[in-house]
């Protein structure tokens, strides 16, 4: 746990962020990473993504060129997921994918860390997972991008994604993230209340996968997240409003 900065206030935090829509859009990442998205969908993600000012719109990699067009002159930024969903990929292939990312205009960076490595628990691989963030992190950062370390939470142990989460911050990540919503499970409240209690006030938390409404994404504020990721977005912020969705909250992510 984090001893060297201050506790972070997730109470005040969340008051804040609940006292609008445009207050709570702010830390929503607006997202579409299914593998069957279309150019249609991506571009209507855009759409909602500059009408409600969402934080971001995160999308995959081949898309993102088309959001960066779709959003262009909104003042939101294209989210993209690297080496996504399983974190296997070599460190060449992410930074090789960070850099055509950055060119073609993105400015948040979720990318998966090496699950397989930080498993495997030796010294030398903690340093390799350490060292596969920070190639992406100093590419990115020269950018004036920001980078989310996803730890995918389901697959570690407590000590696992403690040692993850102090991992991705020593290789100078903005955010950690839970999940990638791909696997065998998504955010938690035990999972964001560690990582917070690692990150302090160094870094962002963002909850991902399975946060499909208004209670959900409190839970997720109050627990020490910063930055929520869902397709549920919309519907999200027409709870706060204070209006019924008329249609079921996407399954996806």
């Amino acid at each position: 746990m984090n001893t060297d900065t201050e506790i972070f206030d997730a109470a005040a935090f969340t008051q804040q962020t609940l006292t609008s829509t445009a207050s709570l859009a702010a830390v929503l990442d607006h997202t579409l990473l299914r593998p069957d998205a279309s150019r249609a969908q991506v571009l209507q993600i855009c759409h909602e993504a500059a009408e409600h000012r969402f934080a971001c719109a995160m999308v995959n990699p081949t898309w993102v060129a088309t959001a960066h067009e779709a959003l262009a002159g909104t003042g939101i930024h294209v989210g993209v997921v690297i080496g996504f969903p399983l974190g296997a990929t070599l460190s060449g292939s992410k930074r090789d994918e960070t850099v055509r990312v950055l060119k073609h205009g993105a400015h948040d960076v979720d990318m998966v860390l090496n699950i397989g490595l930080l498993k495997s628990g030796t010294k030398e691989d903690y340093e390799a997972v350490k060292q596969d963030i920070r190639g992406v992190v100093e590419l990115a950062h020269a950018s004036g991008a920001i980078v989310k370390v996803i730890l995918e939470t389901c697959l570690l142990t407590f000590e696992e994604k403690l040692r993850a989460s102090e991992l991705a911050l020593a290789a100078g990540a903005d955010f950690i993230k839970t999940s990638t919503g791909f696997s065998t499970g998504g955010a938690t409240a035990d999972d964001i209340m560690l990582m917070r209690g690692v990150a302090g006030t160094r870094a962002g938390v963002k909850a991902s996968g399975g946060i499909r409404n208004l209670a959900d994404a409190r839970l997720m504020l109050e627990s020490g997240a910063t930055r929520i990721g869902a397709s549920a977005s919309v519907r999200i912020l027409a709870e706060l409003a204070g209006h019924t969705p008329t249609t079921p909250a996407p399954t996806g992510y």
